[in-house]
């Protein structure tokens, strides 16, 4: 998810022994203080509590005052009116209560100008070809799988104000990477959630919202890793095999599995299993099953800082630039040579620094950004081996903003996997 990355990214959060029942009830009584602000101030943070980050349990919103949609819904197909516009969502639109919005049907909740957000510049400079989005539906963070079937599958953070709470996680069908059929929420938080159901206090307001989750067919299943900020991890299995689930906690449904956003799997080649997550500092093997861990977090080693500013965020300088990135890891392997993505800021760009290594856990080496603007999604082959990026727009350079879109990429010569701008159609 393209958000700071959580605080204490290390520490084991909420496990069995560290928080009951009780203690859930007496927080969630005590935040009463809170909701009593919130409404006063019409939602937006209003001091002493603006300041509370802690992700401490709070009551919910009261009834209908959270206008926002928790679902995107179906969408539609892209059309000349839709594919340069559409959203543009930050906690400081949230704080003056609006998204920019441009695009066709109803403005959504309290829109803010659009302040020509579409400037597209990735493209006018030649970094990427002109590309539009794959369809016309509010989304951060696709990502897109192809599954078992020979259908492909998509995820995303979804819904209208992710940064105070969103539904679930939406589910996406296509046989070709053009059409795309809603398959509906697939997890509800209310109705599938374990942990996940506690609102939580996040920058100052009731917070509850699924961000980055990623569907993965694995071993014959499908599985949906997803985080909670402020919450936590966990992974999700589907109980029929089939991407539409129904689907429950693989394993530790009754507490996250680690502090942290942006979850992630990597199924190598060999059938082992890794979990990994944020910035891509620390990794675990997970059971054969995937019922578990098989072993210990251990971290990732990475070999080969950039020390230029202007290859990252502003998040990274307290490290010294010595960060792959600072949030939206993926894994993936091509040719025996395993390659990790985080998301960082390139030239104020949001797109994957990409390393690689000989093992799973390290040491990577030789970072750089791979497709600009592409950032908080994943890599993916197509049904002809074709190498894709996901795109959803997250700075002004893109041509489109919070719409899933696919950026061409090849393998260069020296193993790279970079922007391809050869012509090519779905």
């Amino acid at each position: 998810m393209a958000h700071p990355r959580d605080p204490d990214r290390r520490a084991m959060l909420f496990g069995g022994a560290a928080i009951g029942t009780a203690a859930l009830t007496g927080a969630a009584q005590a935040s009463g203080a809170l909701t009593q602000t919130f409404q006063e101030s019409g939602g937006k943070p209003a001091t002493p509590v603006e300041a509370d980050d802690t992700g401490r349990p709070t009551d919910p919103p009261p009834p209908g005052h959270y206008t926002y949609r928790g679902r995107s819904g179906p969408g539609a197909p892209v059309t000349p009116e839709s594919e340069r516009g559409g959203w543009v969502s930050s906690e400081a639109a949230v704080a003056r209560k609006g998204v920019r919005y441009k695009g066709p049907g109803p403005v959504p909740f309290d829109p803010l100008p659009w302040e020509n957000s579409d400037s597209a510049r990735a493209v006018t400079q030649g970094l990427i070809p002109p590309i539009k989005p794959l369809w016309n539906v509010h989304m951060r963070d696709p990502i897109i799988c192809l599954g078992g079937d020979g259908h492909y599958y998509m995820t995303g953070t979804t819904g209208d104000n992710v940064w105070t709470f969103n539904d679930g996680i939406e589910l996406w069908r296509s046989p070709d990477l053009k059409r795309w059929d809603y398959l509906g929420l697939v997890w509800s938080i209310e109705k599938d959630g374990v942990w996940e159901k506690q609102w939580r206090v996040r920058k100052g307001m009731p917070f509850r919202a699924v961000w980055a989750p990623e569907i993965h067919f694995i071993k014959g299943n499908y599985y949906i890793c997803h985080s909670i900020s402020r919450s936590g991890l966990a992974v999700l299995k589907s109980t029929t095999g089939k991407a539409e689930g129904p689907y429950v906690h693989a394993f530790s449904p009754e507490a996250p599995l680690k502090n942290g956003i942006d979850a992630t799997l990597f199924a190598d080649d060999d059938g082992a299993v890794y979990l990994t997550y944020g910035a891509g500092d620390e990794m675990v093997r997970l059971k054969d099953d995937l019922s578990g861990y098989a072993d210990v977090w251990k971290p990732i080693r990475f070999e080969t800082p950039d020390p230029d500013p202007t290859h990252h965020n502003k998040k990274c300088v307290h490290r010294g630039f010595s960060d792959v990135g600072f949030e939206g890891v993926t894994m993936f392997k091509h040719e025996g040579r395993y390659y990790l993505g985080v998301v960082d800021r390139f030239d104020g760009r949001y797109s994957f620094a990409l390393t690689h290594a000989d093992k799973p856990f390290g040491p990577y080496r030789g970072r750089y950004e791979s497709v600009p603007c592409a950032g908080g999604g994943n890599f993916f082959r197509d049904k002809e081996g074709r190498w894709w990026c996901t795109l959803f727009g997250n700075d002004n350079e893109t041509p489109f903003r919070e719409m899933p879109g696919i950026v061409p990429a090849r393998m260069d010569a020296q193993g790279r996997l970079v922007t391809d701008h050869a012509p090519r159609r779905l």
